[in-house]
C-alpha cells in the first residue's frame, strides 16, 4: 500500500482520479516514468523505483502491482508471505515494534477483482492484514483496511476504533460505490461489538455481512455462499492459541528484571552485620529465583494450564500456579521449617504470578471489559500489599533466628 509519511509539505499536488469509467487493468509495479512527469520545483531527480513512489509515499514489499479503477490505481497485493513478513511477525510476537506494526488504511486488491468481487474489511494491524490475505490465495477480492491505529480487530472493536463511523468513512473515502456494483461488505464477526450494521447501511448504503471469526475459515465461507457454519461462529482459546501469546508477555517483563534482580540481591545482603556479601549471594539466589519463577508461572504456566486451574478470575488462577511453584522453591532451599523467609518467598512468587496472569484477560473469550475492571479493582490492592509484606518479611528474616 502507499503509506503517507508526511506529504503535507510536498510542493506537488496529488493527481486527481480519472473521471468516468476506467477499464480495470494490471499496471506493472516497475515502469519507467514518462518524460512529462516533471517535478514542480528544482532539478529533475533520478527515476524512482516505481511511478507510485513519490515524496511522502513508500511502496510496501507486499505490493506487486496496481489495478486501475474508476477511483484511480489500487495496490494489488501478494497472498504469499515473504521472509520480511515472517520476520515482522516474530518480532511482534516478541514485543518488538508491536505498537507500530500496521499498514496504511485504504483499499487493496487481491488477484484480479472486478466490479462484482466481494469486499472484505479488516483492521490495519499487520498481523490481521497478513492473516486475511494469506487465506485468500487464488481469490479475486477487495480488502478494505480500516484505520484502527494498528490494533487488531477484536481489541479495536472494544476500543471503538473499528467502528461504524470508521467503516462508513473508509467506504466513502475510497468511493467503493464506484468500484463495485453490489452493496455488500464482509466484516469479521469479532468486530460486531464496535459496529452497527444498521448504522453502516444508513451511512453509506452498504449491507454488512458478518464473516467468520477466524481468517482460516474465510475461503469456506465464500465458497458456501457467504454462509457460516456453527463452528465458524465460536471463539476458541486452545493450547496453541494461548501459548503464542506468552513470548510477548515474557519480553515485556524482562526489562523490569534489570532492576528487580539487583534489588533482590541488595535487599538480601542486609542483615545484622549491616551488609554481608555472603548473605547477598546465599539469600539473593533464592529471592531472585522466586521473582523469576513467579514471572514464568504467570506468563507461561497459567495460560498453559488455564482450563484445569480452578477459579474464573485470572488473578486467582495465577495465584494458584504461583503457590505451587512457590512451594517447590521453598522445598528446594529450606529443608527445615524456616517460616518467615519461606513465607516471604511465597508471597513474592504468588503475587507476581497473580498479577501477570491478569494480562491474559484481554486475550480470552472468558472475560468482559466490566468484569476485568471489577477484578483489577479487587486484586491490585491485595497484590500491592502482598509484595510489600513479602519484601519486609524477607529483610526482617535476616535479623531473627530461623525456626528449627
Amino acid at each position: 500500500m502507499l503509506e503517507k509519511f508526511g506529504d503535507k509539505n510536498s510542493c506537488c499536488p496529488p493527481t486527481k482520479p480519472q473521471e468516468g469509467h476506467v477499464p480495470m487493468q494490471i499496471l506493472p509495479l516497475f515502469t519507467p516514468p514518462k518524460d512529462e512527469d516533471e517535478v514542480c520545483c528544482g532539478p529533475k531527480p533520478a527515476p524512482p523505483s516505481s511511478p507510485y513512489e513519490k515524496p511522502g509515499y513508500n511502496v510496501r514489499s507486499f505490493v506487486e502491482g496496481f489495478i486501475n479503477t474508476a477511483n484511480g490505481p489500487v495496490p494489488r497485493i501478494k497472498t504469499v508471505l515473504d521472509r520480511k513478513d515472517h520476520l515482522g511477525t516474530i518480532m511482534v510476537r516478541l514485543g518488538i515494534n508491536r505498537n507500530n506494526y500496521k499498514v496504511a488504511p485504504g483499499l487493496y486488491a487481491l488477484g484480479r477483482p472486478d466490479s462484482s468481487s466481494m469486499v472484505l474489511v479488516t483492521a490495519n494491524y499487520k498481523l490481521s492484514f497478513d492473516a486475511l490475505r494469506r487465506e485468500l490465495t487464488g481469490q479475486d477480492a477487495w480488502i478494505l483496511v480500516l484505520d484502527t491505529c494498528g490494533v487488531n480487530v477484536w481489541c479495536a472493536a472494544g476500543k471503538k476504533t473499528f467502528s461504524s463511523q470508521e467503516v462508513i468513512r473508509q467506504v466513502r473515502q475510497n468511493h467503493l460505490d464506484q468500484i463495485v456494483t453490489h452493496k455488500k461488505i464482509i466484516l469479521p464477526q469479532l468486530s460486531a461489538t464496535g459496529v452497527s450494521a444498521q448504522e453502516v447501511k444508513r451511512g453509506c448504503g452498504f449491507e454488512v455481512i458478518w464473516g467468520p471469526i477466524q481468517a482460516r475459515d474465510i475461503r469456506s465461507f465464500l465458497a458456501a455462499g457467504l454462509k457460516a457454519e456453527k463452528a465458524m461462529r465460536q471463539v476458541t482459546f486452545h493450547f496453541v492459541e494461548r501459548m503464542v501469546l506468552t513470548p510477548v508477555e515474557v519480553t515485556q517483563v524482562l526489562k523490569y528484571l534489570l532492576w528487580i534482580i539487583p534489588l533482590m540481591f541488595i535487599l538480601s545482603g542486609i542483615g545484622p552485620k549491616i551488609f554481608s556479601l555472603t548473605d547477598l549471594w546465599q539469600r539473593g539466589l533464592p529471592a531472585s529465583l522466586a521473582v523469576i519463577l513467579g514471572i514464568i508461572s504467570g506468563t507461561v504456566l497459567t495460560p498453559a494450564l488455564l482450563p484445569w486451574v480452578p477459579f474464573r478470575a485470572f488473578s486467582a488462577k495465577g495465584a494458584i500456579t504461583g503457590l505451587l511453584v512457590g512451594l517447590t522453591l521453598t522445598g528446594l532451599f529450606y529443608k527445615k521449617a524456616v517460616f518467615l523467609p519461606a513465607l516471604a518467598l511465597m508471597l513474592l512468587t504468588v503475587t507476581l504470578s497473580s498479577f501477570l496472569a491478569m494480562n491474559f484477560t484481554g486475550c480470552t473469550p472468558f472475560t468482559s471489559p466490566s468484569g476485568v475492571e471489577k477484578e483489577m479493582r479487587k486484586a491490585i490492592p491485595l497484590q500491592s500489599a502482598a509484595v510489600i509484606l513479602g519484601l519486609i518479611f524477607w529483610v526482617v528474616s535476616a535479623f531473627i533466628q530461623p525456626m528449627n
